[in-house]
């Protein structure tokens, strides 16, 4: 069994534990040790972020080859529109390459919390929000999505990771819950490609890498 927390991450606080500019962390808000974040979310945005105290848990969830489905609230500038809608369905053409297509859809307003502090809002330019499914994870998607299919974020609540939501979270609050992920679906326990042998190692599975190497046979 694995523990994993579900953080509803407001606005403004980074996901990870420490920062050299003295900007506010996660350190405020989990309190248990050994939790690594799977995956990450953008200062700027909201919602969900998953932690995790095993290694192996962290890599299903947050590693790109899974495709864990994301799904996303989204308040956009201007009264989004059936076309645009469509463009990001079909998969959205971004300096990066063309993105995977997406499952969108218009939203009413959700009754949320406000945000601190409120999103800059142009007079007599209405609002208006859908909600976005995507499986990939490329720097700021979202926003590059919407802005590129000309309906700009302001707004950004991550509400759904898989199967886990914020549902019952303000903003802040946490939930725990214990995972059991079967031996047969866990990551092979060898060494990354791209690993130098004798770099130090981060994260839940260090202590056990180190380990391994101090019980190997010189040969």
């Amino acid at each position: 069994m694995s523990r994993l927390i579900l953080f509803n991450k407001p606005y403004g606080v980074l996901s990870q534990f420490t920062d050299p500019n003295g900007r506010p962390t996660l350190t405020a808000h989990i309190r248990e040790t050994g939790f690594y974040a799977a995956g990450r979310l953008d200062h700027d945005s909201e919602g969900l972020l998953l932690l995790t105290d095993d290694g192996q848990l962290q890599h299903q969830i947050a590693h790109p080859r899974n495709k864990l489905p994301k799904t996303y609230w989204v308040q956009v500038e201007g009264d989004i529109t059936e076309e645009a809608l469509a463009l990001l369905r079909a998969g959205v053409s971004l300096k990066d390459g063309k993105t995977a297509p997406a499952q969108a859809a218009a939203m009413a307003a959700p009754d949320i919390w406000p945000r601190t502090p409120p999103i800059r809002e142009r007079k007599h330019i209405p609002t208006s929000w859908l909600t976005l499914t995507i499986r990939e994870g490329r720097n700021r998607q979202v926003r590059r999505m919407t802005a590129a299919v000309g309906f700009p974020t302001l707004r950004l609540i991550r509400y759904g990771i898989g199967n886990w939501t914020i549902e019952g979270l303000k903003p802040g609050e946490q939930r725990k819950e214990t995972v059991f992920l079967p031996a047969e679906s866990r990551p092979s326990q060898r060494p990354r490609p791209n690993a130098r042998r004798g770099a130090p190692s981060s994260g839940p599975g260090k202590h056990a890498a180190d380990k391994g190497r101090r019980t190997r046979r010189p040969r």
